[in-house]
C-alpha cells in the first residue's frame, strides 16, 4: 500500500480512517503520497511565487546577511580560533550584552559568521539539541540564516498575517533592525532579518561591552585561497524535506532548484537558490524515514544521531590542491580526500566534524563557466564519506 503524507501535519502514515489524518484530522484531499519526488515542489514554485506577489513579500528579502552559530560558552573561543585557521575569514570585532558574548568574522563577498554564546540559560533551541551524539553540547548549533530585507516592519507584519511566530518583537538599534523567527519544527533552526540603517556589517547594539581577545589569523598562504561561504547543508527528515523547503520558499525569495538523489545510500541533496551569484541553500534528506542506523543511510542516521541541523558549511576555494594540502599540513583531517576534476567542472572535500560546532568545513572549486553547482558523481561520493560519523 502506498504511503500518504499529510498536507498539513506532514505526518506520514499508510491508512486512514474516515478518510482524514490520524494525527491531526486533516481531509485527504490535502494529502499527497510520499515519494518525495520533485514533481510536489516543482508545482508549488508558481504558486509561491504568485502567494509571494499577492502579499508584498517579492523583492522585499535579500540575499544571506549572515549565519549565527551559538556555541557553548567554554568553546566560543576554540570555535573563533579554528575559524580563523581553517577558513579565509578575519576577526571583525567583539562585544557583549546581557545576553550573549559575540564575535564577527568577516570574509570579502561573503555572509559573515557570528559566533555567539549565551549568558542566560534560557535556550529556545535546547530541545533540537538533546540527541544521542549532540547532547553533551546542548546549548551548539548553527541557530540563525539572516537574510537582509529592506523594510523590516512591513516584512513583520506580512509574515505574522500568515501565522509566522517570532522569539522577540523587532529589536531596533541605531545600525539595524533584527528579527527572527521561532525555530522551524523541520529543520531546527530560525530564519532571521535585518534591515540596515547605518554602518552594515557593524552589530554592535546600542549598549554593549568590549571584550578582548588574543586569538590571532594564522599568517599561512593558503587561507588566502579560500574565499566566500557559498552554502549551507541542513539535514532534514525524509517526511519533512518539502514541508522545509516550501517553508524557506514561503519566508524568502528564494526558489527550489533542483535534486541530486543517491538511492543506495537513501539521500537526497536538494538546492534552493536565489540568483546562481548568491549564497545557495542546500536541504538533504532521506529518500524513506529512519528506520534503524543499519538499514537507513548515512542522512537519516544523522538526523538521529544529531537531530535536524546545518551538517556543513562550504567554503568557495581557489587552488583547492593547494589548499587541501596546507589544511592537512596544519592539523586539519578529512572525511575523505579531494574528489572531482576540472573536467568534471569542480572538486570538492569533506573535513571531519568540529568538536566545538559538530559542523563539517566544505572547501569547493568550480572551474571556468561550470554552472551545474554539483555533479552526481561527487554528491554520492561525499554522502558516503559521512558514513563516518
Amino acid at each position: 500500500m502506498a504511503k500518504l503524507i499529510c498536507g498539513k501535519c506532514h505526518k506520514v502514515y499508510e491508512y486512514c480512517e474516515d478518510g482524514k489524518c490520524p494525527k491531526c484530522g486533516n481531509k485527504t484531499n490535502q494529502t499527497y503520497e510520499f515519494s518525495n519526488s520533485d514533481d510536489y515542489l516543482k508545482a508549488h514554485i508558481p504558486i509561491i511565487t504568485q502567494f509571494r506577489k499577492d502579499i508584498g513579500l517579492q523583492g522585499l528579502v535579500k540575499g544571506l546577511n549572515c549565519v549565527i552559530i551559538n556555541t557553548e560558552p567554554e568553546n566560543q573561543g576554540f570555535t573563533v580560533e579554528e575559524l580563523l585557521k581553517n577558513t579565509g575569514f578575519i576577526f571583525g570585532h567583539s562585544f557583549q550584552d546581557k545576553n550573549f558574548k559575540t564575535t564577527v568574522l568577516k570574509s570579502n563577498n561573503s555572509a559573515d559568521i557570528l559566533i555567539k554564546s549565551r549568558k542566560k540559560e534560557i535556550n529556545p533551541f535546547y530541545s533540537y539539541n538533546i540527541r544521542p551524539k549532540a547532547k553533551n553540547l546542548p546549548n551548539t548549533r548553527l541557530e540563525s540564516f539572516v537574510f537582509e530585507v529592506s523594510n523590516l516592519s512591513k516584512y513583520v507584519e506580512i509574515q505574522k498575517e500568515q501565522n509566522i511566530k517570532f522569539l522577540t518583537d523587532i529589536i531596533d538599534t541605531d545600525n539595524f533592525s533584527f528579527i527572527q523567527t521561532e525555530p522551524s519544527k523541520y529543520i531546527g533552526t530560525s530564519y532571521g532579518f535585518i534591515q540596515w540603517h547605518k554602518n552594515k556589517g557593524d552589530y554592535h547594539p546600542d549598549e554593549f561591552k568590549s571584550f578582548s581577545s588574543d586569538i590571532k589569523k594564522p599568517d599561512f598562504n593558503h587561507l588566502k585561497n579560500i574565499k566566500e561561504l557559498d552554502h549551507t547543508a541542513t539535514r532534514v527528515k525524509a517526511q519533512d524535506r518539502d514541508a522545509a523547503i516550501l517553508e524557506f520558499m514561503r519566508l524568502t525569495n528564494y526558489n527550489f532548484n533542483f535534486a541530486i538523489y543517491v538511492k543506495h545510500l537513501n539521500s537526497i541533496t536538494n538546492v534552493a537558490r536565489l540568483s546562481a551569484k548568491d549564497f545557495a541553500m542546500v536541504f538533504t534528506s532521506g529518500i524513506t524515514n529512519y528506520t534503524s542506523s543499519e538499514e537507513s543511510g548515512p542522512t537519516e542516521r544523522f538526523t538521529y544521531n544529531y537531530g535536524t541541523r546545518v551538517h556543513h558549511m562550504a567554503f568557495n576555494t581557489n587552488k583547492i590542491e593547494d589548499t587541501y594540502e596546507g589544511l592537512k599540513e596544519n592539523g586539519m583531517d578529512f572525511l575523505i580526500q579531494l574528489i572531482g576534476s576540472e573536467n568534471e567542472g569542480l572538486k570538492q572535500t569533506f573535513s571531519v566534524q568540529s568538536p566545538n560546532t559538530l559542523i563539517v568545513n566544505e572547501y569547493i572549486h568550480r572551474y571556468g563557466d561550470f554552472d551545474g553547482f554539483f555533479t552526481k558523481s561527487n554528491v554520492t561520493d561525499l554522502t558516503r564519506s559521512t558514513e563516518k560519523q
